[in-house]
């Protein structure tokens, strides 16, 4: 047993006045100033021991250090909603000055990547063998058609997956306004064609840049980790173990006991929000339009609630296996599919929409997007940190009764 757990056992004749229910020695020991400085040396010596038991494992660092930039660099870079490098069959049934200026439109974007097709029936073919995702084709007449105001250009595209082929189809015809535009600009185009201005306008993420969108969720998966995961394994090793029952003999109370095994990965997890923090603005340029205090405190509720939900877990369980079976279950997961963090709340069935509401990481998420990207939203961040608040404390409760149980 460590020096600094030794440290707390304070005497024969107080371990049994504690263990009988504080009728005897404890009372005294407790009452007045003594009672409390007596009370913060044992939270102390218990902190020490957890903090020394984190250092000397190596799993502890993983997670809590390792992990999030891992998370932070894996996702950032490797998780994107933004859709580039289409592979794109032109085809062209005219040779003309302007079908061609046509086909370097979608030659030249960024977001394509185009085959010269000569015949539809070729392009249709390779559609249908995934050889590529969409189809251009420029009509035979497009210059006499232009010229009459009427011209037409057919965007077909591999509708399997809904989502990428309506952003195709947005890059599509987001090419041909850009080659219009230029053509009215330069005077090209015949008087009287009717022209169509289309303004668009994106609010909180101008760059349209979905890593702006994901790197402030992945908090929530770091939090996630260090918070529940972390703390419902280490407690549970230490019940599976015995380490539990030895600290029943000793002068600590239930409150005493949680606070020395939650204060150490409250650190941990906070380092890990600040590397994450760090990672988003230096890797990738994610702007901050709230206030980093703001988050932090957010970040901090959220952080209780992650750990009094491996408290709970541990306690009940008492197993490592089944304790990590059921954090991911109810922590992790939903922080992963029912918080907002990649799918759209508001899209899921009416049924999915109202068990989101039971998990935490939905609260955290929403305060999380819009400290980021859109500022000091009150009506937003209040709400949601009014309910982490009230999770932290309802999941603290439980957690000490669960250990009051535990020790009588």
């Amino acid at each position: 047993m460590e020096d600094a757990f030794i440290a707390i056992i304070d005497g024969g004749a107080q371990k049994q006045g504690w263990c009988q229910g504080g009728a005897g020695g404890m009372s005294g020991a407790t009452s007045g100033t003594g009672g409390t400085l007596a009370s913060l040396a044992r939270i102390a010596a218990l902190i020490r021991k957890e903090s020394y038991q984190v250092l000397r494992d190596p799993s502890s660092i993983i997670v809590g250090i390792v992990m999030p930039m891992l998370l932070l660099i894996l996702f950032g870079y490797g998780l994107s909603f933004d859709v580039k490098r289409v592979p794109l069959a032109v085809v062209m049934e005219e040779s003309s000055d302007e079908a061609r200026e046509l086909a370097a439109g979608f030659s030249l974007s960024e977001y394509f990547s185009t085959i010269d097709v000569k015949t539809m029936v070729d392009a249709e073919r390779m559609l249908k063998t995934a050889k590529i995702d969409g189809i251009a084709r420029i009509p035979a007449d497009f210059a006499r058609d232009l010229a009459l105001g009427k011209a037409e250009v057919q965007v077909v595209v591999n509708g399997t997956d809904a989502n990428t082929a309506r952003i195709v189809l947005s890059y599509a015809q987001g090419a041909v306004g850009s080659w219009a535009a230029r053509h009215q600009a330069d005077g090209r185009l015949a008087a009287g064609v009717p022209q169509v201005a289309v303004e668009t306008r994106l609010w909180f993420n101008s760059a349209n840049n979905s890593q702006h969108f994901l790197v402030p969720g992945l908090i929530v998966l770091v939090m996630t980790l260090i918070g529940a995961l972390l703390t419902s394994l280490v407690v549970a090793r230490e019940w599976e173990r015995g380490t539990f029952e030895a600290l029943f003999v000793t002068p600590v109370r239930p409150i005493e006991i949680l606070l020395g095994k939650t204060v150490p990965y409250f650190v941990l997890g906070m380092l890990g929000l600040g590397l994450s923090i760090a990672g988003s603005q230096v890797l990738f340029n994610v702007p901050m339009r709230g206030s980093l205090l703001l988050l932090i405190f957010v970040s901090a509720l959220y952080l209780l609630v992650a750990l009094g939900m491996g408290l709970v877990i541990s306690s009940v369980t008492r197993n490592q296996f089944v304790s990590s079976q059921i954090t991911l279950i109810v922590s992790f997961l939903p922080a992963m599919i029912l918080s907002g963090f990649i799918f759209d709340i508001r899209s899921m069935p009416e049924v999915v929409r109202l068990i989101s509401y039971i998990f935490p990481a939905r609260y955290f998420v929403s305060v999380l997007q819009t400290l980021f990207l859109a500022g000091n939203v009150w009506s937003v961040v209040l709400p949601n940190a009014a309910v982490l608040a009230g999770m932290a404390v309802l999941l603290m409760t439980i957690a000490v009764r669960s250990t009051q149980k535990s020790l009588r």
